[in-house]
């Protein structure tokens, strides 16, 4: 008989970016693989920053669905929303209080279901990473298997980012998170990078869990110059996009000074967040013309989308190249896109496409190297880069492989 697993995640399906959707992919594989599947998480609300059609009308409490999953078993996943606090413009502190609401919430509900048929593992995605506290006890309560798995190094991307500044307050959080390692039978996470941090603070192996692509569905096309003229832009277009959540702490602006830069460039920021309506007052402010602001992509035509552009943008702060690893990167690589990522030498993100040449490296928060960058890649349009990018996602980011050896290592092991 196939094993009862328990997700503990603040993000989950529909949400179509970012964490929610790797959770929702991967629990709808294990379903589909015939596990008989549960999860506690919140309603949907990333990266809009408000809960989602069709959860947001009345009131947002606990609800319980079943969801079909389709796949030939014939899969369905049970999950339970949890209520939690949603900033509609979010800082650190605010951050921090949908974290605990959450917490708070998926604990009563974890209460309830704690007398009933026994889940064998049960898994806590980070972050929150005080999620795993609830992993713990529902391990020792029900002597479950406990798999923590770390998306974001969440304290150390608080205390580099100034997020929080109490030296107190991060030495207690480490703390309370080296509990939580030290009581999981499974760590893992997502880059190479992140994984040395992390079992330096676990004392323990860390197992390799990296985000998928679907290479079946993202992949490559070759004629850009329908996809661009079908879109509505000319054939000769220089298209440089960056697609992914818009927030405060990522550096977005520098877009807009290579754009005033390179007029003959046009540059697509596409996507959601807090910070997109201050990033169109700067644009409009530095009197930008060639950013076009664009809403999120319907998923049926995402990959026409991302085909089209000549390059891609990869844009995170220096100190955050080895807190996380950009989920956006996976499927520009599936598609083969050029992309420009910013992540500096000596970084698990730098070394990792240093290794398989699979995009074009510049300095992190230095704007002369992500200008030059940009004009350089698209006068190069390395076609090199483009075949190794897919050909790493054909290797190592298929959902398939990714998802058969978690099921091997973490799902089905006996240790």
């Amino acid at each position: 008989m196939k094993k009862r697993l328990l997700l503990i995640g603040g993000n989950f399906s529909p949400e179509p970016t970012g964490i929610g959707k790797y959770n929702g992919e991967m629990m709808t594989w294990l379903a589909n693989s015939g596990y008989d599947c549960t999860v506690i998480t919140s309603y949907p609300y990333y990266p809009q920053w408000k809960v989602q059609d069709p959860y947001k009308s009345g009131k947002s409490w606990y609800k319980k669905e079943f969801l079909n999953v389709g796949g030939e078993n014939g899969g369905k996943l049970k999950v339970y929303r949890c209520p939690q606090y949603v900033p509609e413009q979010p800082s650190g502190k605010k951050r921090m209080m949908l974290d605990f609401s959450f917490a708070v919430s998926a604990f009563f509900k974890l209460m309830q279901l704690l007398p009933g048929k026994k889940y064998d593992v049960v898994i806590s995605v980070v972050p929150a990473f005080h999620l795993g506290l609830l992993g713990v006890l529902y391990k020792k309560l029900r002597r479950a298997k406990f798999h923590y798995h770390i998306q974001d190094l969440q304290i150390e991307a608080a205390r580099d980012l100034q997020m929080i500044k109490s030296q107190k307050v991060i030495k207690t959080l480490l703390g309370v998170e080296k509990y939580i390692l030290k009581q999981a039978d499974y760590v893992s996470s997502i880059s190479d990078g992140m994984m040395t941090r992390i079992a330096e603070k676990a004392e323990k192996e860390v197992v390799y869990f990296p985000n998928w692509a679907d290479i079946d569905l993202f992949h490559p096309i070759e004629d850009k110059a329908e996809l661009k003229t079908s879109a509505g832009f000319l054939a000769t277009d220089k298209l440089v996009l960056y697609s992914g959540a818009i927030g405060e702490k990522q550096g977005l602006e520098s877009i807009l000074y290579t754009a005033a830069e390179l007029k003959d460039v046009k540059f697509l920021i596409c996507g959601s967040g807090p910070y997109k309506e201050r990033l169109q007052q700067m644009a409009e402010q530095l009197g930008v013309l060639n950013v076009i602001f664009l809403p999120l992509q319907p998923f049926e035509t995402f990959n026409r989308f991302l085909n089209m552009a000549d390059v891609h943008l990869v844009i995170q702060k220096a100190n955050a190249s080895d807190l996380v690893m950009p989920s956006k990167l996976t499927t520009i690589l599936a598609v083969g896109g050029l992309a420009l990522i910013t992540a500096n030498e000596g970084s698990g993100l730098h070394t990792l496409v240093n290794k398989y040449d699979m995009g074009v490296l510049v300095d992190a928060e230095k704007q002369e190297a992500l200008t030059q960058g940009v004009r350089q890649a698209l006068q190069n349009g390395s076609e090199r880069i483009r075949h190794n990018a897919r050909a790493y996602a054909e290797e190592h980011l298929s959902i398939r492989r990714v998802m058969a050896r978690y099921e091997e290592t973490v799902v089905n092991c006996q240790h």
